[in-house]
């Protein structure tokens, strides 16, 4: 092994939500932190997710009451450090016969309505389909349906600018980076880097997601006694099935439940699904029964019909679910499990199992919280990742209309949608990428799809992105309007 080059308190392996929220509220205790990922920030599962914050209205039904009420609290906090990238939704429920019964979702929504401290979000409400505009795009164009709120995120951004902050206290971000091996001495660890180096770290932490087994069994070569189930989930993308701006979330015959969510301007999302997965991890996609799948279920409620023609990208991901023996993937839980490996002269050690993006930040305290017996300086300092905003959010969630107003005003060049993609992705660091241009050729080349220089530069110079995909697919969704030829241009671009 090479000679270690560089001493950490805390060595982080995956670079996912968990691993970048860690990283952040670590980082922002005092602690000397390293962040390794073997691909991109939030290239896996947190880049797949149905981009919702929310308590997991289903949940209720698997009696999984403390972490729904856990989740309806990191509702309103993420909303508010975040205002940027993460906004309110409505989501319309229909009540549909043969599924559960009105009352049930009546007073499923009344305890998802108050268990969770919802302060600022508008409750929930039951209406006619057939007095609202909501009822227009469904075949079952009247009867009673229930309106309540949850919220949006831009989940890949909400990695890299935890990461970002991370970073700008102090944390080493390494991305395209692999932990090779990693060994105990007698005062830590000693992590060998794909990178070529190597480094001390007094704690190492297994936030690898879908690799959590490997790394302990390949990198770490320690036999923990818990174990991830992984759970593919695949949506689909479809030209924009109606005009208004809420959401749906439907009831299946198979009990399976999904949503049609407004993306992108032009298009609707539709997912998920939940099956096991074998294969890599790194590879999931959805096969021609998930899509399939999807289009029947929406051509179930909608009056316009899909087929997998209609299709215009799918994505897929693997949730590294903790593994409880439940018999089906539906049923296994959402919440996380953190398993310590540590003792006198044995240098800790703790996976993480299970999680769901919207409890990331909670998850990381409890990492924390964990360790504090052997980090001590972690005491001096608890729960500030709650009241900081993340890079962007510098401004009030009641303000964002405020902050549309003002990028509009200083820059009007930029047409109504790029105004929105600039304050939906970057919040107050538009302003940076944006700096003294008078007219769009400012931004130098346009790659297209809506993606200049200016842009692309500001991803690869201060976000890690190092391919064409981190950019137009991860932080973000570029790619839907972009040629193949454009995208090729702009990894040559990249030095790709």
């Amino acid at each position: 092994m090479p000679a270690a080059t560089a001493s950490f308190d805390l060595a982080i392996i995956g670079g996912g939500v968990n691993g970048c929220g860690i990283a952040r509220d670590a980082a922002g205790r005092g602690l000397k932190v390293l962040l390794a990922e073997q691909a991109d920030l939030g290239g896996a599962t947190s880049s797949s997710s149905t981009k919702l914050i929310h308590g997991g209205l289903r949940y209720l039904e698997q009696f999984e009451f403390s972490l729904v009420r856990e989740s309806l609290e990191e509702r309103e906090r993420l909303w508010s450090i975040a205002p940027h990238i993460i906004w309110p939704l409505r989501f319309v429920l229909p009540v549909t016969r043969g599924q559960r019964p009105g009352w049930m979702l009546r007073a499923g929504l009344f305890l998802y309505d108050h268990i969770g401290g919802r302060d600022r979000l508008p409750p929930t409400r039951a209406f006619d389909l057939g007095d609202d505009p909501a009822g227009k795009p469904l075949k079952q164009g009247k009867g009673q349906a229930f309106e309540y709120s949850d919220c949006w995120v831009q989940d890949n951004r909400l990695v890299v600018l935890n990461a970002r902050d991370a970073a700008a206290r102090g944390a080493d971000i390494r991305v395209r980076t692999k932990v090779e091996k990693a060994r105990r001495t007698d005062d830590g660890w000693e992590v060998q880097l794909s990178d070529g180096s190597t480094i001390n770290a007094r704690i190492l932490v297994n936030a690898a997601g879908p690799w959590v087994d490997i790394v302990e069994d390949e990198s770490v070569s320690i036999d923990m006694p818990g174990t991830v189930r992984l759970v593919k989930g695949s949506h689909i993308v479809v030209p924009r099935l109606y005009g208004h701006t809420r959401c749906y979330f439907f009831q299946n015959p198979d009990k399976r439940i999904f949503f049609a969510i407004p993306y992108e301007r032009d298009y609707t999302l539709i997912g998920t699904t939940e099956e096991d997965y074998t294969g890599d991890p790194a590879t999931p996609h959805a096969s021609s029964e998930e899509i399939a799948y999807l289009c029947q279920s929406a051509n179930r409620y909608f009056e316009k019909s899909l087929t997998p023609e209609d299709v215009v990208w799918t994505y897929s991901g693997v949730r590294p679910l903790y593994s409880d023996g439940r018999a089906n993937a539906r049923e296994t839980s959402r919440d996380f499990e953190l398993q310590l490996d540590a003792g006198p002269g044995k240098a800790p050690f703790l996976s993480i199992y299970g999680g769901k993006i919207t409890t990331y930040r909670r998850l990381a305290e409890a990492v924390l919280e964990r360790l504090a017996d052997h980090l001590p300086a972690t005491q001096k300092q608890r729960g500030w990742t709650a009241r900081e905003p993340l890079p962007g959010g510098e401004f009030g969630v009641d303000e964002v209309e405020k902050m549309r107003g003002r990028l509009a005003g200083d820059f009007p060049f930029l047409d109504a949608p790029a105004v929105d993609h600039f304050l939906r992705h970057y919040g107050t660091k538009a302003w940076h990428i944006l700096e003294g241009a008078k007219d769009w050729s400012d931004l130098g080349r346009d790659f297209g799809g809506g993606l200049t220089e200016a842009e692309a530069a500001y991803l690869r110079d201060w976000e890690w992105a190092r391919t064409a995909e981190d950019i137009v697919w991860h932080r973000t969704k570029y790619g839907l309007r972009m040629s193949e030829a454009a995208i090729t241009e702009l990894n040559q671009w990249l030095g790709n």
